[in-house]
């Protein structure tokens, strides 16, 4: 086996990747957007993208979720029949059903990903009922087996998200996005806007997710300690750019790029 290890590969995985990202970019400025990203994301991989904001972050996210197109560059999907998706050739109806199916996508405010008029269990039906599903007991049943997973109350599946704590709120968003058995679930700033506690036990709870499920998940963070816990690898952003990848534990206890530097000693600079 090669001594030399490749920073761009996760260790443990050997099979096909699940996304294949080539060439990726979308500006609206010199240096704002993302632009000329590279990367394979394998199942059952946690890839973090950290960076100060402006580094083009969310935009990065947007593209590789399918939802907004590049200038140029291209997204790969491999489903679960093994055949190959170029996500911008795709039409809008396959891009929405991926993302309803195979898909996932935990926006940072959770009121973005709820639906509040509607009820916990209705929330996470939906999902199901997407891909079919109609039979009322198993749809209800589907909804406290979830709620109970993501540490809900299951006798609070009738209640309306806006009565739920903003914690509560984002566990809630978790349990419609996995109810249905994605393979890639986006992240945005997951634990943004929750105080230190509510943070370290939503961690708990993703990571114990991730690893039960073994999904491939896409996490944007501002915050390292955030990456340390959840992610395999870590790319970091500045001005649009991938300045540097590696794996987490590296890239956080030895950063080569001067940028990667600053931010891990939280020293950033304009």
């Amino acid at each position: 086996m090669n001594a030399a290890l490749d920073l761009q590969q996760p260790v443990s995985r050997v099979d096909q990747p699940l996304l294949s990202v080539r060439g990726l970019t979308r500006l609206y400025g010199p240096d704002t957007g993302c632009q000329g990203v590279d990367f394979d994301l394998y199942p059952g991989e946690v890839l973090g993208i950290v960076g100060e904001s402006g580094s083009g972050k969310s935009t990065l996210l947007s593209l590789l979720s399918g939802r907004c197109p590049p200038d140029r560059g291209s997204v790969s999907y491999r489903g679960r029949d093994g055949a190959w998706l170029d996500l911008y050739a795709a039409s809008e109806a396959e891009r929405r059903n991926l993302l309803r199916t195979e898909w996932g996508f935990v926006e940072q405010n959770p009121r973005d990903g709820l639906r509040m008029g509607v009820s916990a269990g209705a929330n996470i039906g939906e999902r199901l009922m997407a891909q079919g599903q109609r039979h009322y007991g198993q749809l209800r049943q589907a909804g406290l087996d979830w709620l109970s997973q993501v540490e809900i109350d299951p006798a609070r599946i009738d209640d309306l998200p806006r009565t739920f704590s903003g914690g509560m709120q984002q566990r809630l968003q978790i349990a419609r996005n996995l109810v249905s058995g994605p393979r890639l679930v986006f992240m945005d700033e997951p634990t943004g806007g929750l105080d230190v506690s509510v943070q370290a036990r939503l961690l708990d709870l993703l990571r114990g997710l991730v690893h039960e499920l073994d999904l491939a998940v896409v996490i944007v963070t501002h915050d390292l300690a955030v990456a340390r816990l959840l992610a395999d690898r870590l790319m970091v952003m500045r001005r649009s750019r991938v300045v540097e990848t590696g794996l987490t534990d590296q890239i956080l206890d030895d950063p080569q790029h001067p940028y990667s530097q600053l931010l891990v000693s939280s020293v950033l600079q304009p």
